[in-house]
C-alpha cells in the first residue's frame, strides 16, 4: 500500500509540473487565435481552454485583460476604416464588406495571426464585416457626438461569439492548429 501511495503522489507530481503558474507567449498566440471565434470570453470559458494553467485571479484578470486589449484593437481599426469609406464617399453601408483582400483584414490579421500560419474562420469576416457596417452607419447618422455611442455596436458584437474549436483546448494547441 505504501508502493501504491508514492505512485500516486509521483502521479500527482508529474501532474502539477505540467501545469503552468504563469502565462506564456504561447498563451498569448493562442489566446490572440481565439479572438477570430470569441471577442467577450467569460473567465468560465478561458479556463476550459487554458487547461495547463493553474488559474488564480491574477491570471484570470491578465486573460481577461489581454481579451479587452484585443478588442480594443479591433474596434479602432473597424472605425478607422469606416471613416475612411465616409470620406471616399461610400453611400450605403451594405456594400462594405471584410473580404481576405481587404486593408482591414490584413491590419487584423497582422495583429492576431502574425505569422498567417492560421486559416481565419469565415465567421471572423462576417462578424468584422457587420462591425464595419454598424460603426459606419452611426458615424454617418452623427451619433459618434454622444460619449457612449459605442455601446450598441458593442452590445450587438458580443452576442456573435461563435464555438472555439476543440483543438484549443490541447495545451499545445497553437502548434497543432498551425500545421492543420
Amino acid at each position: 500500500m505504501h508502493r501504491a501511495g508514492r505512485a500516486a503522489a509521483c502521479r500527482l507530481s508529474l501532474t502539477l509540473r505540467q501545469i503552468q503558474e504563469a502565462l506564456t507567449p504561447g498563451h498569448l498566440k493562442k489566446a490572440k487565435l481565439m479572438f477570430f471565434f470569441t471577442r467577450y470570453p467569460s473567465s468560465t470559458l478561458l479556463k476550459t481552454y487554458f487547461l495547463d494553467v493553474q488559474f488564480s485571479r491574477c491570471i484570470t484578470s491578465q486573460l481577461i485583460k489581454w481579451f479587452s486589449n484585443f478588442r480594443e484593437f479591433y474596434y479602432i481599426q473597424v472605425e478607422k476604416f469606416a471613416r475612411q469609406a465616409l470620406l471616399e464617399g461610400v453611400a450605403d453601408a451594405g456594400t462594405l464588406r471584410v473580404s481576405r483582400d481587404s486593408e482591414l483584414f490584413r491590419a487584423l490579421n497582422t495583429h492576431y495571426n502574425k505569422g498567417n500560419d492560421f486559416e481565419v474562420p469565415g465567421r471572423f469576416l462576417e462578424v468584422a464585416s457587420l462591425t464595419l457596417r454598424e460603426f459606419f452607419s452611426a458615424v454617418r447618422a452623427g451619433k459618434d457626438a454622444d460619449p457612449s455611442w459605442k455601446k450598441p455596436i458593442y452590445k450587438i458584437i458580443s452576442k456573435l461569439d461563435s464555438d472555439i474549436p476543440e483543438g484549443f483546448k490541447a495545451a499545445g494547441c497553437s502548434q497543432e492548429l498551425l500545421r492543420s
